[in-house]
């Protein structure tokens, strides 16, 4: 079984875990705004104590695509340093997506997806039905993050939706939680947990990781007062001057922040594990 991790007050608790490969099924499918799809995925491989931390809300995993010409699902060869290149030669397709949430009990994990027709994710959801099969890999490790901060500002475009949601969710009560979220239009809003200053920024016709509407709102915003920890996370330039603002004018170190570039423009499979200190 795996061991519980209690988050620290002040620090990030960085907990690491054997990869772990599953072919899971789809059991059910619903839309949750035009432009995103939530799966629940489950099966015989998905194990009861799967990795899923309290406080750990961008913990991901790597979903493996079927062939949409064939059908075949092609998994990676994992050996004792992760995955492999397979024998074969072939490539398989894969993207990280956020775990939103793991349900023991029904041995089930919750995958949010954006819907964009060009993406090999965004198409797979759309289309998929209970019993499609799908790859996954991980999660490879879990950042627990700290919950004695008196302030939270998370920072949001669509694709980081499901994390910041968790982040509502597990927060003790009784922390000042502001977040500002980027999506298309009132469409694409969700509801989130309550106990949150929450605001929607539309960015319209916009492409998305083009606008500063992000950078622009947490740089208007009064300065919190108290311990303050910050988290933002969507397209990786767009969120460079929301990390030299937070350490040029609000002087927040290393430890009170993470910023993390989901996916750049023009960049298939971005790792984000490699920080950007820009």
């Amino acid at each position: 079984m795996n061991q519980v991790h209690t988050p620290g007050l002040e620090t990030v608790n960085v907990v690491q875990y054997a990869l772990h490969p599953r072919v899971l099924e789809v059991l059910d499918s619903w839309r949750l705004t035009p432009r995103m799809q939530r799966i629940l995925l489950g099966g015989p491989e998905l194990e009861a104590d799967f990795p899923f931390m309290p406080m750990a809300p961008d913990d991901h995993v790597k979903l493996f695509f079927p062939d949409p010409a064939t059908g075949e699902l092609i998994m990676p060869v994992m050996g004792p340093k992760g995955m492999g290149p397979r024998p074969d030669g072939r490539r398989p397709e894969f993207r990280d997506y956020t775990i939103r949430a793991f349900d023991a009990e029904k041995r089930a994990v919750t995958i949010d997806f954006v819907l964009h027709t060009h993406g090999v994710g965004g198409s797979w959801a759309a289309a998929a039905s209970p019993g499609d099969r799908l790859g996954v890999v991980g999660p490879r490790g879990s950042h627990i993050y700290p919950v004695g901060y008196d302030t939270y500002l998370l920072v949001a475009d669509e694709t980081a939706l499901p994390a910041l949601s968790r982040w509502i969710e597990e927060l003790p009560a009784g922390k000042e939680v502001i977040a500002f979220v980027e999506v298309r239009d009132a469409a694409d809003e969700i509801d989130l947990p309550a106990g949150a200053q929450v605001r929607f920024l539309h960015r319209n016709d916009a492409a998305p990781g083009t606008t500063t509407l992000l950078a622009d709102a947490v740089r208007e915003l009064a300065p919190p007062t108290g311990r303050l920890f910050a988290w933002a996370a969507g397209e990786a330039n767009s969120l460079k001057p929301i990390r030299r603002y937070l350490v040029d004018e609000l002087k927040l170190t290393k430890d009170q922040m993470k910023i993390d570039g989901y996916w750049r423009l023009g960049t298939v499979n971005l790792d984000h594990h490699a920080e950007d200190e820009d």
